[in-house]
């Protein structure tokens, strides 16, 4: 009799139609409200992405999950709530809760210590403790929840995961404890949604996702000669291929509107089949083997909202001298999703486009250095700086930091539809949070619309007091005199704005949530406080009108 083995999971949401996906232990027909979905099967793993059409707009809909006519979500004995799907539409105001970056350890010391007491420590999961707050009070459910990158850690499993790899192949040779192949994903995608809080979440909270780097590994598509050295490792082709295939699976799938799901080629190809690894594989290595060539990229509108979420790690060009954070194909089609009327743009992009400004500043002259601005040894050595503290964001990429800015200068002024509210970049990657508004010389100021940086992470990954310092020392004065200095020595190009922290930088795991009301929006930052195991709540740590 078959059984789930993780989902529900409610994905892409609109006025009328969702879509929701489950991980089954057996082929089989998955009903839920009247819509029937056979699964398909990868290496002995069963899913089905179940389309729901013609629901009342705005509306709460309890649902329940049938394998072959039997009911199996949800689980009598949770303790939790029974699980309703929201459909958009309606008169009420919108919340959007965001984030990134979360492991998937246990609920129990070593693992709930800080990390300045244990290494092992990681605090307390921020969205473990949203669903407490929501199981108690469903006025605390947003109606949408982005999950921006990091979900999963190649390098970071947890002590289950990490002895079933030792158990199948050993971890005396690289890449040791981490993953390599599909199977050894399904086991992270496992040990991360299949929390009974967490599963219960995300069957009552529409998520839509993007992956980072440490889905694939630590600094992927930093650079080009980084790329070059993953692959002469041995593993290195194995574990993108799972990668790829997974993420399609568990993440981006669910992604998608059903109209575009039915222009996917892949999709259509797998859908009900009991073989489609050969499918899906096939294809992983086509994209391995060319470059990304995929769209991972996709767009959403919410209620007036319209949000970009853009994939910021795998179409990464990667040239020395000619950086692109997307190429030139799906940069057209990113600044196309810009046109037309709404009341808000979100910009969703797993890295920050702004950082503090004087990491911004260093980033610049980084980049300038690598390629030459100073000669090849310096080359070199900025090149390992640049792997040794992360300088992947968009203060390196500066052709395509500036094309933002002017794309989101003329959204802001209304020359691409009508005028918004408010225009805001939603990131997380970076392991605290913080708020901060765009500034335009005099010039260019007047007229526009607001934009913001909206920075949240981590929902589970905090820093050291010492990783903590650092980033601080960012955001002051001195630093960002030095760090502006030696970008324009190195050739760099000033950045054409300035931009004023707002609130934080705030240092706890965390998540933060938009409360959108027609035109005005609000953003609120709460994190995670001690507390008794079950009974933990979130405390606010800023709140602040945006329009």
């Amino acid at each position: 009799m078959a059984d789930l083995v993780l989902g529900p999971l409610l994905r892409y949401v609109s006025d009328t139609e969702v879509t929701l996906f489950v991980e089954t232990d057996e082929q089989c027909e998955v009903s839920i409200l009247g819509a029937v979905e056979p699964t398909f099967r990868v290496e002995g793993h069963h899913y089905a992405l179940v389309r729901v059409e013609g629901l009342k707009p705005g509306t709460d809909h309890p649902y329940d999950v049938r394998l072959d006519g039997e009911v199996r979500w949800p689980e009598a004995d949770s303790g939790l709530p029974p699980s309703s799907l929201r459909t958009l539409g309606g008169e009420g105001p919108l919340d959007v809760a965001f984030g990134s970056c979360r492991v998937a350890v246990p609920h129990e010391e070593p693992w709930t210590k800080s990390k300045d007491e244990d290494e092992r420590g990681h605090e307390v999961d921020a969205l473990w403790v949203l669903a407490q707050e929501i199981s108690r009070d469903d006025s605390r459910r947003p109606d949408l929840l982005f999950l921006l990158g990091d979900q999963i850690y190649v390098d970071e499993g947890s002590p289950e995961t990490r002895a079933k790899i030792g158990e199948k192949r050993g971890t005396e040779t690289a890449p040791e404890a981490e993953v390599t192949d599909f199977q050894e994903y399904t086991w992270l995608y496992q040990e991360s949604w299949r929390e009974p809080l967490i599963r219960w979440l995300f069957a009552n909270v529409s998520t839509s996702m993007l992956w980072d780097d440490h889905d694939m590994s630590d600094d992927w598509n930093i650079s080009e000669s980084w790329v070059a050295e993953m692959r002469e490792r041995s593993w290195w082709h194995r574990r993108q291929i799972g990668c790829i295939a997974s993420y399609w699976i568990y993440q981006h799938l669910g992604n998608l509107s059903p109209a575009v799901l039915d222009e996917e080629e892949v999709y259509a190809a797998v859908r009900g089949n009991q073989h489609a690894e050969e499918v899906l594989f096939d294809w992983a290595e086509r994209i391995e083997s060319n470059g990304s060539g995929v769209r991972w990229s996709f767009c959403r509108d919410l209620n007036g909202t319209r949000a970009i979420f853009v994939d910021s790690r795998a179409g990464r060009v990667l040239d020395p001298g000619a950086r692109r954070m997307v190429d030139e194909k799906e940069w057209e089609w990113i600044v196309a999703q810009t046109e037309g009327d709404f009341d808000h743009l979100l910009v969703a992009t797993t890295v920050p486009w702004l950082l503090s400004p004087g990491l911004d500043r260093l980033e610049a002259w980084n980049e300038q250095v690598c390629d030459g601005a100073h000669g090849a040894l310096a080359a070199r050595q900025a090149e390992k700086l640049r792997r040794a503290v992360d300088f992947d964001h968009w203060g390196c990429f500066s052709h395509s930091f500036r094309a933002l800015r002017d794309l989101l200068g003329e959204v802001a002024a209304g020359r691409r539809g009508a005028q918004p509210a408010s225009v805001m970049v939603l990131a997380g990657d970076v392991h605290h949070a913080y708020l901060c508004e765009v500034g335009w010389p005099a010039s260019e100021a007047a007229g526009k619309a607001p934009i913001y940086q909206a920075v949240c992470s981590p929902y589970r990954n905090p820093l050291s007091t010492k990783e903590q310092a650092v980033i601080r020392a960012g955001f002051t004065a001195p630093f960002t005199r030095v760090a502006a200095a030696l970008a324009k020595a190195a050739g760099a190009e000033d950045p054409g704005i300035r931009w004023q922290l707002r609130d934080g930088p705030c240092f706890d795991n965390q998540v933060a949530t938009l409360h959108l009301d027609g035109r005005t929006a609000t953003m609120r930052l709460d994190k995670t406080v001690p507390g008794d195991r079950d009974e933990q709540s979130l405390q606010t740590s800023f709140e602040r009108r945006l329009a």
